[in-house]
């Protein structure tokens, strides 16, 4: 059946033991869909007298139809990281306002440096004594090896002088290591973004006491992109797969579209980045990550949306208004309108959403 578009309800002419205002669809050139609260088997107003009414007839659609399949979002940042200081110490600089946009090295918060300044100096006296007492060794050993090989020396007094230089060769290597983590310390006491994003509003105050480690001096957030995260149910996953759509596919969750919660699409497509190895245990279903770009900064972490996925075309897909299709507890049903106004109600198995149209998969 070659693909026809939807066209305007039409009226046609049912006996007046039907209740008005009843809706229906009619398939071009054999039947119709509707709904239809009574009337069934009925036999035909105008054989009993009674008055012809009208009721609105809608058409169904045949058509090769694109099917897509939805699911709801979560907008979030790609990269997010809680500013945690290294070092312990008062907040005397504070060199952003929450909420600002901040680039990768540029500085955040400053923690008084004195006490590291002072470490970093001792440290380095430490390694200038240690160093020196090394430099006396060497040359102690050097006249012990002289003397030694003319018999002016035993040969312990000799290992003694050795043993003692090995020693201060190691204390100077552990000076070393201090005066690298002290140079370290004084350096972690100014932080700096570690990547380009938006910073989080927050509560710190200048003279604040940090604890290393522990204390959050802010959150950062990348911002572009970003991913949108949502999930598929076990039965959805089982149901494309056997269809051939399988979400594990090469291809599957490209140029996905976003409708943002005011119902405005969003301007660029996405991309599936990231799969769950499985299911999850406490909802029963699969989580993906799409990347979006967002140059505009026009998605922010924590907004929802609706992630619209492209799947396989369906042949000769029969589509139907959803206002068209009565629900029984977990039936389907419509009723059919032959050429010959008898009425029959059919249960159906319903397809995807497209638009305001539902896809029949069988029944009609």
């Amino acid at each position: 059946m070659g693909a026809r578009s939807q066209s305007k309800p039409f009226l046609k002419s049912f006996p007046a033991s039907f209740p008005a205002g009843l809706l229906a669809l009619a398939l071009t050139g054999f039947l119709a869909i509707g709904i239809l609260a009574s009337g069934c088997g009925r036999r035909p107003a105008a054989e009993q007298g009674q008055p012809v009414m009208e009721v609105k007839v809608l058409q169904a659609i045949q058509r090769d139809t694109p099917i897509t399949y939805e699911y709801v979002g979560q907008v979030q940042a790609q990269k997010e990281v809680q500013i945690k200081a290294k070092v312990s110490g008062n907040v005397v600089a504070k060199m952003v306002e929450g909420g600002a946009s901040v680039q990768a090295g540029q500085p955040l918060f400053q923690i008084d440096r004195r006490q590291y300044e002072a470490a970093l100096l001792n440290a380095k006296a430490q390694l200038a004594q240690a160093e020196a007492a090394l430099s006396n060794s060497r040359l102690d050993v050097e006249r012990y090896k002289k003397l030694a090989a003319q018999g002016g020396i035993s040969q312990q007094t000799l290992d003694t002088a050795m043993s003692a230089e090995r020693q201060n060769a190691a204390v100077v290597e552990a000076c070393r290591a201090r005066v690298q983590q002290a140079e370290a310390d004084l350096e972690d006491t100014l932080m700096v973004a570690p990547f380009s994003g938006r910073i989080e509003i927050n509560e710190l105050s200048f003279g604040g006491f940090v604890q290393a480690g522990s204390t959050v001096l802010a959150t950062l957030s990348s911002v572009d992109p970003v991913f949108v995260q949502f999930s598929m149910s076990e039965n959805e996953y089982l149901r494309l797969t056997r269809q051939g759509d399988s979400p594990m596919q090469p291809g599957w969750g490209d140029n996905l579209r976003l409708v943002l919660s005011d119902g405005t699409t969003y301007p660029l497509t996405g991309r599936i980045e990231q799969v769950n190895r499985g299911m999850t245990q406490e909802t029963g279903s699969i989580t993906f990550k799409a990347s979006f770009a967002n140059p505009r900064r026009q998605l922010l972490p924590g907004m929802y949306a609706r992630v619209i996925v492209q799947g396989e075309v369906r042949k000769g897909a029969i589509l139907i208004p959803q206002r068209a299709v009565q629900q029984t507890l977990d039936k389907t049903f419509v009723t059919i309108v032959g050429q010959d106004n008898k009425i029959e109600t059919r249960e159906i198995k319903l397809g995807p959403k497209v638009g305001n149209l539902q896809v029949v998969e069988n029944g009609v």
